[in-house]
């Protein structure tokens, strides 16, 4: 409610949207992990998804 934040949300989504937010703006997704506290990458990579525009733009640039 002080967010100002009118639906309902949860904890997980908060995460998740963390993660994305991090790996977006350039964050190491071993940064990400320790952050989150993961024991494994690959538990990071559930949270952390690129958002279409960035995918794009790795797939242009590296493709």
């Amino acid at each position: 409610n002080r967010a100002g934040i009118n639906k309902e949300i949860h904890p997980h989504q908060l995460r998740h949207s963390y993660a994305t937010h991090l790996l977006n703006n350039g964050a190491p997704i071993d940064v990400i992990q320790s952050l989150l506290g993961h024991e494994k990458s690959e538990t990071t990579r559930i949270y952390a998804q690129l958002s279409g525009s960035i995918r794009r733009e790795f797939y242009i640039k590296y493709f």
